[in-house]
């Protein structure tokens, strides 16, 4: 009997700590002002062809603040120049987790699934942004829509045979 007390602080502590992602959940305005910082450079160092230092703080922003989902975006980015594509799709997951519908994610991941040659796939995401988009003009539908009509790029590309060895 005299622990009773003892255990219901203690069953009102883990409901706390199990609510508290959900009640700890920051909007994008409320994302770390050093992982923003660092996701900027980061989008610098992509577009001077710098992917491995881009990757770097792109992961030292997210370990910053892992809510910034457009971290995740912009690593699935990378990965892409680098061909890595399910490493990108698996980054854009992320980024959905944090929000199903972030258009610039579910246009990212569309791209990776056709460089897979998962068109199919990456029709449901064309679908899934004309439902978000409506019917406002959206860049992210009219750049996935090219990838679809483009097709693969890289993974249709056939590796150089390697020589038999007898």
């Amino acid at each position: 009997m005299r622990f009773l007390p003892h255990l219901v602080l203690a069953g009102l502590a883990g409901v706390a700590f199990a609510a508290a992602p959900v009640t700890g959940q920051r909007a994008d305005d409320q994302i770390q002002p050093k992982s923003v910082e660092l996701q900027r450079q980061a989008k610098g160092l992509m577009s001077a062809g710098k992917l491995e230092q881009a990757e770097d703080a792109l992961e030292t922003a997210l370990a910053v603040d892992p809510r910034n989902r457009g971290a995740f975006v912009d690593l699935a980015r990378v990965a892409e120049k680098q061909h890595l594509y399910g490493k990108a799709i698996r980054m854009t997951n992320k980024a959905l987790l944090l929000e199903p519908n972030d258009p610039d994610a579910i246009a990212v991941q569309g791209e990776a699934m056709v460089e897979m040659g998962a068109t199919a796939r990456a029709q449901a995401n064309l679908q899934k942004l004309q439902t978000i988009c409506g019917a406002k003009p959206c860049p992210q539908m009219a750049q996935l829509s090219a990838a679809i009509t483009r097709g693969p790029t890289v993974a249709s590309a056939k590796a150089p045979a390697t020589p038999k060895s007898n």
